[in-house]
């Protein structure tokens, strides 16, 4: 049974996964059918798989300004975080090693954090202010001489502010410390070089820059250390031992074909998306009073928009704008009822924690489909402001 398509919905949630493009499909789709080797067989098709897989590897560490070598091949950027801490962790020397994070990563980095605190490992969580903004003098004072890891994503997936890589990435070289991002939301939106930054690991998965889910990438930087890095899945070596498991050829092509497509079109695309981004906050915070664009007050990712409606509740919200496609936050803990962490964490006052919606734009985003749900929105929260008013007299 084919899925029947939404003809009147406007997708504004981009950040939590984007459409497969249809340049990457073209390329993926001679490995399902004819080029379906394995590339880790000695034959024909085998090899032709393979010479795929190198290819894509450049893709990936072009657009991520890396070695070929440095890139390991993962099911998606939560499996690639995993082998980035977990990994680094295992390998430590040091008897009781020590990492550092913040409050507002995501849940494929904190869940694995609390992890390996319950096996002795200590973790330090950073504030950040109203903004989402990290001082990279915060991570300055927090190392100390058990610190093995800093692990900050690039940029935040429901705010889209930016982690000053640069600044922490000096800090981290200084004293020794390997540094980790997350670069999942920021990876293709915004030039990121790793030699450049300083960056030892970091993590990109394919659904967030229009390839296909299920596929990802870690970039180890080899360069950049003499550490090791322990493989959490074992069983056949491949990878060079880091990441073992019969490589999935199809979408290893897409996510490397979407690399290419990201380097090459990513300035004109965050010219565009950011356009429309900010018609989108300034009409609404013109139109609409008592609304606040969380963490506006920094640099951000073109594409996202962090919305508070004051006196509406966020998910009655997205309720009631059933042809706009949006989300109250992370996409992996949409289904709580509960503040976002990261809300929780700019302590922000609760009215505004739970009524804030993340929109977020993308490369098929249109001004036709951003006034339409403007046209949408701005009346849908004065209805429901009203019930609200009603239901307390």
């Amino acid at each position: 049974m084919q899925p029947e398509a939404h003809e009147h919905l406007i997708y504004l949630d981009y950040a939590a996964t984007t459409p497969v493009e249809e340049r990457v499909l073209d390329a993926m789709i001679p490995f399902f059918r004819t080029a379906f080797g394995n590339a880790a067989s000695l034959h024909w098709v085998g090899r032709v798989a393979a010479g795929a897989v190198e290819r894509a590897r450049q893709q990936v560490s072009d657009l991520l300004g890396c070695s070929i070598r440095d890139v390991i091949w993962t099911s998606g950027a939560t499996e690639a975080n995993n082998l980035a801490v977990k990994g680094i962790v295992r390998s430590a020397e040091k008897r009781f090693p020590h990492i550092i994070s913040q409050r507002i990563e995501h849940k494929a980095v904190l869940d694995p954090l609390d992890s390996l605190r319950r096996e002795g490992v200590e973790v330090t969580l950073l504030d950040v202010d109203a903004n989402g903004w990290l001082d990279p003098g915060a991570v300055e004072r927090a190392i100390r001489p058990e610190t093995v890891l800093v692990t900050l994503m690039a940029a935040n997936n429901e705010l889209g502010t930016l982690t000053p890589l640069s600044e922490i990435g000096a800090i981290c070289d200084k004293a020794g410390v390997a540094i980790h991002t997350d670069a999942s939301q920021a990876a293709g939106k915004v030039p990121i070089n790793a030699r450049e930054l300083g960056l030892t690991l970091l993590s990109i998965s394919g659904h967030k820059l229009y390839g296909p889910k299920g596929v990802g990438a870690l970039m180890f930087r080899r360069e950049a250390r003499s550490r090791k890095l322990t493989p959490i899945i074992d069983g056949g070596g491949h990878e060079g031992g880091m990441r073992s498991g019969t490589l999935n050829v199809p979408a290893i092509v897409g996510l490397g074909m979407a690399c290419e497509i990201a380097a090459r079109e990513m300035a004109e695309d965050f010219t565009r998306v950011r356009s429309l981004r900010d018609d989108f906050e300034s009409t609404l915070l013109t139109e609409v009073p008592n609304t606040f664009v969380n963490g506006a007050d920094g640099p951000r990712l073109p594409n996202i928009s962090n919305i508070a409606f004051i006196g509406v509740d966020a998910e009655s919200l997205l309720l009631a704008l059933d042809g706009i496609a949006a989300s109250t936050g992370s996409a992996c803990t949409a289904a709580s009822i509960e503040p976002s962490h990261v809300l929780k964490a700019l302590k922000l006052p609760e009215t505004r924690q739970k009524s804030s919606v993340r929109f977020s734009f993308g490369k098929p985003t249109t001004i036709e489909e951003v006034r339409k749900a403007l046209g949408m929105i701005i009346p849908t929260v004065g209805s429901l402001r009203r019930l609200t008013d009603n239901a307390l007299i």
